[in-house]
Protein backbone atom coordinates (compact mmCIF):
# COMPACT_ATOMS: atom_id res chain seq x y z
CA UNK A 1 0.00 0.00 0.00
CA UNK A 2 1.58 3.35 -0.99
CA UNK A 3 -0.13 5.23 1.89
CA UNK A 4 -0.96 3.80 5.33
CA UNK A 5 -2.11 5.86 8.28
CA UNK A 6 -4.05 6.21 11.49
CA UNK A 7 -6.71 8.69 12.60
CA UNK A 8 -7.46 9.55 16.24
CA UNK A 9 -10.95 10.98 16.71
CA UNK A 10 -11.92 13.76 19.10
CA UNK A 11 -14.70 16.33 19.08
CA UNK A 12 -12.27 19.22 18.62
CA UNK A 13 -9.86 17.70 16.10
CA UNK A 14 -8.86 14.65 14.10
CA UNK A 15 -5.20 13.73 14.56
CA UNK A 16 -3.59 11.97 11.60
CA UNK A 17 -0.35 10.06 11.16
CA UNK A 18 0.39 8.45 7.80
CA UNK A 19 3.39 7.25 5.86
CA UNK A 20 4.05 7.24 2.13
CA UNK A 21 5.56 3.81 1.56
CA UNK A 22 7.13 4.84 -1.75
CA UNK A 23 9.12 7.76 -0.35
CA UNK A 24 9.15 6.83 3.33
CA UNK A 25 7.87 10.28 4.27
CA UNK A 26 5.78 10.45 7.46
CA UNK A 27 3.15 13.18 7.80
CA UNK A 28 1.52 14.17 11.09
CA UNK A 29 -0.98 16.85 11.97
CA UNK A 30 -4.53 17.75 12.86
CA UNK A 31 -7.77 18.43 11.05
CA UNK A 32 -9.53 21.30 12.82
CA UNK A 33 -12.45 21.48 13.37
CA UNK A 34 -13.42 17.82 13.37
CA UNK A 35 -16.39 17.77 11.00
CA UNK A 36 -17.41 16.14 7.74
CA UNK A 37 -16.68 19.16 5.54
CA UNK A 38 -13.09 19.72 6.71
CA UNK A 39 -12.33 16.00 6.63
CA UNK A 40 -13.60 15.79 3.05
CA UNK A 41 -11.36 18.69 2.05
CA UNK A 42 -8.35 17.09 3.71
CA UNK A 43 -8.94 13.74 2.02
CA UNK A 44 -8.73 15.52 -1.34
CA UNK A 45 -4.94 15.23 -1.12
CA UNK A 46 -5.27 11.49 -1.84
CA UNK A 47 -7.45 11.94 -4.94
CA UNK A 48 -4.68 10.84 -7.31
CA UNK A 49 -3.25 8.13 -5.05
CA UNK A 50 -4.04 4.42 -5.12
CA UNK A 51 -4.14 1.87 -2.31
CA UNK A 52 -4.64 4.31 0.53
CA UNK A 53 -5.70 2.85 3.90
CA UNK A 54 -6.44 4.37 7.28
CA UNK A 55 -7.24 2.80 10.65
CA UNK A 56 -9.35 4.41 13.35
CA UNK A 57 -10.84 3.32 16.65
CA UNK A 58 -14.53 2.47 16.95
CA UNK A 59 -15.34 5.32 19.33
CA UNK A 60 -18.00 8.02 19.05
CA UNK A 61 -17.67 9.79 15.71
CA UNK A 62 -16.31 6.86 13.73
CA UNK A 63 -19.33 6.66 11.43
CA UNK A 64 -18.89 9.91 9.53
CA UNK A 65 -15.12 9.38 9.30
CA UNK A 66 -15.59 5.92 7.76
CA UNK A 67 -18.25 7.23 5.40
CA UNK A 68 -15.94 9.97 4.14
CA UNK A 69 -13.03 7.56 3.77
CA UNK A 70 -15.17 5.19 1.73
CA UNK A 71 -16.56 8.07 -0.32
CA UNK A 72 -12.99 9.06 -1.23
CA UNK A 73 -12.17 5.47 -2.23
CA UNK A 74 -9.92 4.94 0.79
CA UNK A 75 -9.82 1.61 2.63
CA UNK A 76 -11.10 2.03 6.19
CA UNK A 77 -10.18 -0.27 9.09
CA UNK A 78 -12.24 0.07 12.27
CA UNK A 79 -10.27 -1.01 15.35
CA UNK A 80 -11.85 -2.38 18.53
CA UNK A 81 -10.82 0.16 21.25
CA UNK A 82 -10.17 -2.25 24.14
CA UNK A 83 -8.07 -4.64 22.08
CA UNK A 84 -6.21 -1.73 20.51
CA UNK A 85 -5.25 -0.46 23.97
CA UNK A 86 -4.10 -3.96 24.94
CA UNK A 87 -1.85 -4.17 21.90
CA UNK A 88 -0.14 -0.95 22.93
CA UNK A 89 1.67 -2.93 25.60
CA UNK A 90 3.06 -1.47 28.83
CA UNK A 91 2.70 2.31 28.78
CA UNK A 92 6.15 3.88 28.97
CA UNK A 93 5.12 7.50 28.49
CA UNK A 94 2.08 9.73 28.54
CA UNK A 95 -0.65 8.74 26.10
CA UNK A 96 -1.43 11.47 23.54
CA UNK A 97 -3.53 11.89 20.41
CA UNK A 98 -0.36 11.72 18.30
CA UNK A 99 0.74 8.48 19.93
CA UNK A 100 -2.72 6.99 19.39
CA UNK A 101 -2.66 7.86 15.69
CA UNK A 102 0.87 6.48 15.39
CA UNK A 103 -0.13 3.24 17.11
CA UNK A 104 -3.02 2.74 14.67
CA UNK A 105 -0.70 3.36 11.74
CA UNK A 106 1.86 0.86 13.07
CA UNK A 107 -0.79 -1.80 13.74
CA UNK A 108 -2.15 -1.38 10.21
CA UNK A 109 1.34 -1.70 8.72
CA UNK A 110 1.93 -4.87 10.72
CA UNK A 111 -1.48 -6.31 9.90
CA UNK A 112 -2.40 -6.43 13.61
CA UNK A 113 -5.44 -4.15 13.70
CA UNK A 114 -8.19 -5.75 15.85
CA UNK A 115 -10.84 -5.39 13.17
CA UNK A 116 -14.42 -4.46 13.99
CA UNK A 117 -17.26 -5.02 11.56
CA UNK A 118 -18.36 -1.92 9.63
CA UNK A 119 -22.12 -2.32 9.07
CA UNK A 120 -23.79 -0.97 5.94
CA UNK A 121 -25.94 2.14 6.23
CA UNK A 122 -29.36 0.37 6.57
CA UNK A 123 -28.04 -1.58 9.56
CA UNK A 124 -26.60 1.56 11.14
CA UNK A 125 -29.90 3.39 10.69
CA UNK A 126 -31.89 0.55 12.25
CA UNK A 127 -29.38 0.31 15.08
CA UNK A 128 -29.75 4.01 15.84
CA UNK A 129 -33.56 3.72 15.98
CA UNK A 130 -33.48 0.72 18.32
CA UNK A 131 -30.96 2.33 20.66
CA UNK A 132 -33.04 5.49 20.76
CA UNK A 133 -36.12 3.42 21.59
CA UNK A 134 -34.35 1.78 24.50
CA UNK A 135 -33.10 5.15 25.77
CA UNK A 136 -36.63 6.53 25.71
CA UNK A 137 -37.89 3.44 27.53
CA UNK A 138 -35.31 3.84 30.28
CA UNK A 139 -36.06 7.55 30.64
CA UNK A 140 -39.80 6.87 30.87
CA UNK A 141 -39.18 4.21 33.52
CA UNK A 142 -37.14 6.74 35.47
CA UNK A 143 -39.99 9.24 35.48
CA UNK A 144 -42.43 6.54 36.55
CA UNK A 145 -40.17 5.65 39.46
CA UNK A 146 -39.98 9.32 40.49
CA UNK A 147 -43.78 9.55 40.49
CA UNK A 148 -44.20 6.41 42.61
CA UNK A 149 -41.40 7.44 44.97
CA UNK A 150 -42.99 10.86 45.53
CA UNK A 151 -46.36 9.33 46.30
CA UNK A 152 -44.86 6.74 48.63
CA UNK A 153 -42.95 9.48 50.44
CA UNK A 154 -46.28 11.18 51.19
CA UNK A 155 -47.87 7.94 52.39
CA UNK A 156 -50.26 7.64 49.46
CA UNK A 157 -51.90 4.19 49.15
CA UNK A 158 -50.69 1.75 46.53
CA UNK A 159 -52.60 2.32 43.29
CA UNK A 160 -53.20 -1.39 42.59
CA UNK A 161 -53.66 -0.39 38.93
CA UNK A 162 -51.37 0.74 36.13
CA UNK A 163 -50.15 4.31 36.41
CA UNK A 164 -51.12 5.05 32.80
CA UNK A 165 -54.68 3.72 33.11
CA UNK A 166 -57.67 6.03 33.74
CA UNK A 167 -58.21 4.36 37.13
CA UNK A 168 -54.58 4.90 38.05
CA UNK A 169 -54.65 8.58 37.11
CA UNK A 170 -57.92 9.02 38.99
CA UNK A 171 -56.47 7.57 42.19
CA UNK A 172 -53.37 9.73 41.79
CA UNK A 173 -55.53 12.85 41.63
CA UNK A 174 -57.42 11.79 44.77
CA UNK A 175 -54.27 11.04 46.80
CA UNK A 176 -53.42 13.41 49.67
CA UNK A 177 -50.20 15.04 48.48
CA UNK A 178 -48.41 18.22 49.42
CA UNK A 179 -48.48 21.03 46.80
CA UNK A 180 -44.84 20.44 45.86
CA UNK A 181 -45.34 16.69 45.52
CA UNK A 182 -48.51 17.28 43.48
CA UNK A 183 -46.48 19.45 41.11
CA UNK A 184 -43.73 16.83 40.92
CA UNK A 185 -46.27 14.10 40.11
CA UNK A 186 -47.93 16.24 37.44
CA UNK A 187 -44.58 17.06 35.82
CA UNK A 188 -43.53 13.42 35.97
CA UNK A 189 -46.71 12.19 34.31
CA UNK A 190 -46.44 14.84 31.60
CA UNK A 191 -42.95 13.58 30.83
CA UNK A 192 -44.26 10.00 30.75
CA UNK A 193 -46.95 11.03 28.26
CA UNK A 194 -44.44 12.85 26.08
CA UNK A 195 -42.02 9.93 26.02
CA UNK A 196 -44.83 7.46 25.35
CA UNK A 197 -45.94 9.45 22.29
CA UNK A 198 -42.35 9.57 21.00
CA UNK A 199 -41.96 5.82 21.57
CA UNK A 200 -45.15 5.04 19.64
CA UNK A 201 -43.96 6.99 16.60
CA UNK A 202 -40.49 5.49 16.81
CA UNK A 203 -41.72 1.92 17.14
CA UNK A 204 -43.89 2.36 14.06
CA UNK A 205 -40.70 3.00 12.08
CA UNK A 206 -39.03 -0.02 13.67
CA UNK A 207 -42.07 -2.20 12.93
CA UNK A 208 -41.88 -1.17 9.28
CA UNK A 209 -38.27 -2.37 9.13
CA UNK A 210 -39.19 -5.66 10.83
CA UNK A 211 -41.88 -6.34 8.24
CA UNK A 212 -39.73 -5.55 5.22
CA UNK A 213 -36.26 -6.84 6.13
CA UNK A 214 -35.79 -10.58 5.35
CA UNK A 215 -33.58 -11.30 8.36
CA UNK A 216 -36.02 -9.67 10.78
CA UNK A 217 -38.90 -11.67 9.31
CA UNK A 218 -36.88 -14.89 9.65
CA UNK A 219 -36.04 -14.18 13.29
CA UNK A 220 -39.69 -13.58 14.14
CA UNK A 221 -40.86 -16.67 12.26
CA UNK A 222 -38.40 -19.08 13.86
CA UNK A 223 -37.76 -17.91 17.43
CA UNK A 224 -40.39 -17.78 20.16
CA UNK A 225 -40.53 -14.44 21.97
CA UNK A 226 -38.90 -12.44 19.17
CA UNK A 227 -41.25 -9.70 18.00
CA UNK A 228 -40.82 -6.64 15.75
CA UNK A 229 -38.66 -4.56 18.12
CA UNK A 230 -36.54 -7.46 19.35
CA UNK A 231 -35.96 -8.81 15.83
CA UNK A 232 -34.65 -5.46 14.58
CA UNK A 233 -32.48 -5.12 17.70
CA UNK A 234 -30.90 -8.57 17.24
CA UNK A 235 -30.44 -8.14 13.48
CA UNK A 236 -28.89 -4.67 13.70
CA UNK A 237 -26.52 -5.57 16.54
CA UNK A 238 -25.50 -9.05 15.33
CA UNK A 239 -25.51 -8.21 11.64
CA UNK A 240 -23.71 -10.56 9.29
CA UNK A 241 -22.86 -13.48 11.57
CA UNK A 242 -20.72 -15.10 8.89
CA UNK A 243 -17.87 -13.09 10.41
CA UNK A 244 -18.12 -15.28 13.54
CA UNK A 245 -16.25 -18.59 13.56
CA UNK A 246 -18.94 -20.27 15.65
CA UNK A 247 -22.00 -19.59 17.78
CA UNK A 248 -19.65 -19.24 20.78
CA UNK A 249 -18.38 -16.03 19.19
CA UNK A 250 -21.96 -14.77 18.90
CA UNK A 251 -22.52 -15.37 22.62
CA UNK A 252 -19.22 -13.65 23.37
CA UNK A 253 -20.17 -10.74 21.11
CA UNK A 254 -23.37 -10.29 23.12
CA UNK A 255 -21.41 -10.26 26.40
CA UNK A 256 -23.39 -13.23 27.72
CA UNK A 257 -20.37 -15.49 28.15
CA UNK A 258 -19.19 -16.28 31.68
CA UNK A 259 -15.70 -15.15 32.62
CA UNK A 260 -13.65 -17.00 35.22
CA UNK A 261 -10.43 -15.81 36.85
CA UNK A 262 -8.03 -18.51 37.99
CA UNK A 263 -4.65 -17.96 39.63
CA UNK A 264 -2.48 -20.24 41.78
CA UNK A 265 -5.22 -22.77 42.23
CA UNK A 266 -7.78 -20.18 43.26
CA UNK A 267 -10.83 -19.70 41.11
CA UNK A 268 -13.39 -16.92 41.45
CA UNK A 269 -17.06 -17.35 40.68
CA UNK A 270 -18.03 -16.74 37.07
CA UNK A 271 -19.68 -13.48 36.06
CA UNK A 272 -21.10 -12.23 32.79
CA UNK A 273 -18.52 -10.56 30.61
CA UNK A 274 -20.91 -7.71 29.66
CA UNK A 275 -18.54 -6.83 26.82
CA UNK A 276 -20.48 -6.00 23.71
CA UNK A 277 -23.65 -4.22 22.62
CA UNK A 278 -25.88 -3.45 25.60
CA UNK A 279 -28.94 -3.40 23.35
CA UNK A 280 -28.21 -6.91 22.09
CA UNK A 281 -27.99 -8.30 25.63
CA UNK A 282 -31.20 -6.51 26.53
CA UNK A 283 -33.02 -7.85 23.46
CA UNK A 284 -31.93 -11.45 24.06
CA UNK A 285 -32.90 -11.23 27.73
CA UNK A 286 -36.31 -9.74 26.90
CA UNK A 287 -36.96 -12.55 24.43
CA UNK A 288 -35.80 -15.11 27.00
CA UNK A 289 -38.41 -13.84 29.49
CA UNK A 290 -41.07 -15.51 27.33
CA UNK A 291 -39.49 -18.87 28.22
CA UNK A 292 -41.40 -18.61 31.47
CA UNK A 293 -44.62 -19.26 29.55
CA UNK A 294 -45.83 -22.82 29.33
CA UNK A 295 -46.28 -22.45 25.55
CA UNK A 296 -42.59 -21.70 25.04
CA UNK A 297 -40.47 -24.53 23.57
CA UNK A 298 -37.77 -23.57 26.11
CA UNK A 299 -40.12 -23.81 29.09
CA UNK A 300 -38.93 -27.28 30.24
CA UNK A 301 -35.29 -26.14 30.07
CA UNK A 302 -36.20 -22.94 31.92
CA UNK A 303 -37.87 -24.93 34.71
CA UNK A 304 -34.92 -27.31 34.93
CA UNK A 305 -32.39 -24.51 35.45
CA UNK A 306 -34.79 -22.58 37.66
CA UNK A 307 -35.22 -25.54 40.01
CA UNK A 308 -31.50 -26.27 40.07
CA UNK A 309 -30.27 -22.66 40.42
CA UNK A 310 -32.68 -19.70 40.21
CA UNK A 311 -34.91 -17.84 37.79
CA UNK A 312 -32.37 -15.16 36.87
CA UNK A 313 -29.73 -17.67 35.85
CA UNK A 314 -32.39 -19.64 33.99
CA UNK A 315 -33.27 -16.60 31.89
CA UNK A 316 -29.59 -15.93 31.14
CA UNK A 317 -29.15 -19.55 30.07
CA UNK A 318 -32.12 -19.27 27.71
CA UNK A 319 -30.73 -15.95 26.38
CA UNK A 320 -27.44 -17.69 25.53
CA UNK A 321 -29.28 -20.48 23.72
CA UNK A 322 -31.29 -17.87 21.82
CA UNK A 323 -28.10 -16.04 20.82
CA UNK A 324 -26.76 -19.26 19.30
CA UNK A 325 -30.00 -19.93 17.43
CA UNK A 326 -30.17 -16.38 16.06
CA UNK A 327 -26.56 -16.73 14.94
CA UNK A 328 -27.44 -19.79 12.87
CA UNK A 329 -30.61 -18.19 11.50
CA UNK A 330 -28.78 -15.09 10.31
CA UNK A 331 -25.85 -17.11 9.00
CA UNK A 332 -28.16 -19.32 6.97
CA UNK A 333 -29.61 -16.34 5.11
CA UNK A 334 -26.36 -15.66 3.30
CA UNK A 335 -26.29 -12.31 1.50
CA UNK A 336 -29.97 -11.76 2.26
CA UNK A 337 -29.09 -10.96 5.86
CA UNK A 338 -28.00 -7.46 4.79
CA UNK A 339 -30.64 -6.93 2.12
CA UNK A 340 -32.36 -3.57 2.19
CA UNK A 341 -35.90 -3.46 3.53
CA UNK A 342 -38.14 -4.03 0.51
Amino acid sequence: MPVVGGLDIHRAQLTFDYVDLDSGEVCRGRIVPADREHLRQWLGRFADRWEVAFALEGCTGWRYVVEELQRAGIEAHLAEPAETAARRGPKRRAKTDRSDAQLLRELLLEGRVPESWIPPQPVLEARALVRLSKDLLEERTGWWQRVHAGMFHMGAPVLQVKTMSPDGRGRMSEAQLSPATRTAVAVGMSQVDRLTADMVRLREQIATISRRQPACRALQAVHYGVGPLISVAIWSEMGDTRRFHSSDDAVRHAGLDVTVYSCDGRRTGGRLARQGPVVLRWALYEAAVYAGRSSSPDHPYFLQVNNRLDGQLALLSVARKLARRCHHTLRGLGDQVLAAAA
